[in-house]
Parts: structure tokens; sequence; C-alpha cells
């Protein structure tokens, strides 16, 4: 559902007012539009027949949105500035049994293979 009747809160010949929460801020906001802009962006939100919506879960989920962004620091940090040149091995490139920590720099071993789970998103 793009807006629950709850949020509507006052509508004329003209017009439709709504509350909606400002992302930056959190707040509470009123917006009043014509009633074609209205409509207008309520059916952005509706899905084309045959489409499903997929809700975000996992590291893409809103409530991990600061770790994802912790994620995306780490793997900038890991990736060389400059890229090989073809064929060419780099001096500081490690065979995968040694790969650093980016944290403290120590050599990683691996422990164990976690296998993917055989349950699929919905």
């Amino acid at each position: 559902m793009a807006i629950s009747n709850n949020r509507i809160v006052k509508i004329t010949n003209q017009q439709v007012t709504f509350r909606y929460q400002a992302t930056d801020t959190g707040k509470i906001k009123t917006c009043t539009l014509s009633g074609e802009e209205f409509i207008r962006r309520f059916l952005q939100h509706v899905l084309p027949k045959g489409y499903v919506k997929v809700r975000y879960y996992g590291f893409f989920s809103p409530s991990h949105r600061a770790r994802l962004a912790g994620l995306r620091e780490q793997l900038d940090r890991s990736q060389p500035d400059e890229p090989a040149l073809d064929g060419e091995p780099q001096a500081t490139d490690l065979p995968v049994e040694c790969v650093r920590c980016p944290i403290c720099g120590q050599v990683m071993q691996k422990q164990k293979i976690i296998p993917p789970n055989e349950r699929k998103p919905p």
C-alpha cells in the first residue's frame, strides 16, 4: 500500500493534504497537492501486472544502514588504488590463503566454509 487512509488529513475538490515523515529530521510534516499530482505520485507506487515487490532484508534493510556503510567502507579500503596491468602480478597480491585483515593487518586463516542457506527469500 502506497499510503494508508489515516495519513490523509483533508480532501477537497481540488487538493489532498496528507502527513509524511521527513527522512532527514524524522519529524511528521504535512503536504498539500492537487488531486492530479497526488494520484500521479500514488500510481508511481503501483507495480505493473506480473511484478512482485521484494522487500529489502539483511544488510540492505533500512535498520542496517550503518552496518552497510561500514561494509562499503571496508570494501573501498581493500581495493587497490591502481588496477593491475593485464597479466602482470602485483607485488602486493597475496595468494587466497594469505589475505590480510583490513583492520589489524594480520594474515587471516580459513577456519570453516559456511555453505549458503538453502532457503530462498520470498
